[in-house]
């Protein structure tokens, strides 16, 4: 299995954000996740497409966009732009899931579905055909530093194997609480696609980190 990790900038230091995307691409980070908040569907507030556009000008980054947002449809545009590769919005939000998948694929971008840790597997099923990803939240949405919830493992494991009959390109990413304890955990259940914030920016060598979370 060819495992990407994708590092999330919640973990970095804020005031060098440009830099620290530059150092978690050359310690091996195959992609740059970047979280969008608007306060609403999650309490916190993060980051805008100002900002991802301010990072993309430090190099060539695959930004894994994850809008935690309540109407996602009203900010593709933004993202589209901003340099996104990748967006995923969330089943929970307010926006139409077809419709948002296909403006996000006629702009020529990959498309993802996240769900929350206590929402069904099975709400993803109906467009697995249509997605390039699934993230599966393992810590509530809004804050970076949380600890792994066990409880969505078996989640995991479903989507995967709903994936590999409908869908096997489909890729599961797990974001929360993944560090070198957790992601065997996550890598057995089906995930192939691992979030690390906290545990990447603060290690003392970030490389070897990268390198553990594959291991």
């Amino acid at each position: 299995m060819n495992i990407k990790i994708s590092a999330s900038m919640l973990g970095a230091e804020l005031s060098e954000l440009g830099s620290e995307a530059v150092r978690a691409k050359e310690s091996g980070s195959d992609w740059i996740h970047f979280d969008v908040m608007d306060g609403k569907f999650v309490d916190n507030i993060s980051f805008g497409a100002s900002v991802q556009q301010a990072i993309s000008r430090k190099g060539d980054f695959f930004f894994d966009t994850h809008l935690m947002v309540s109407r996602p449809d009203q900010q593709l545009g933004y993202f589209i732009k901003s340099g996104s590769k990748m967006i995923t919005f969330h089943i929970e939000s307010e926006s139409d899931a077809d419709h948002t998948i296909n403006v996000i694929h006629r702009a020529g971008l990959m498309a993802g579905i996240a769900i929350k840790p206590t929402t069904p597997a099975e709400s993803v099923f109906p467009f697995l055909e249509k997605l390039d990803m699934v993230l599966v939240m393992t810590v509530e949405p809004g804050y970076g530093g949380q600890g792994f919830l066990n409880y969505t493992l078996p989640k995991i494991k479903k989507i995967r194997e709903r994936a590999d009959e409908v869908r096997p390109s489909l890729m599961i990413e797990v974001d929360g609480g993944i560090n070198a304890d957790t992601a065997p955990l996550v890598i057995e259940a089906g995930a192939d696609v691992l979030v690390s914030g906290t545990y990447l920016f603060g290690a003392s060598d970030m490389k070897k980190a990268i390198q553990a979370l594959k291991a």
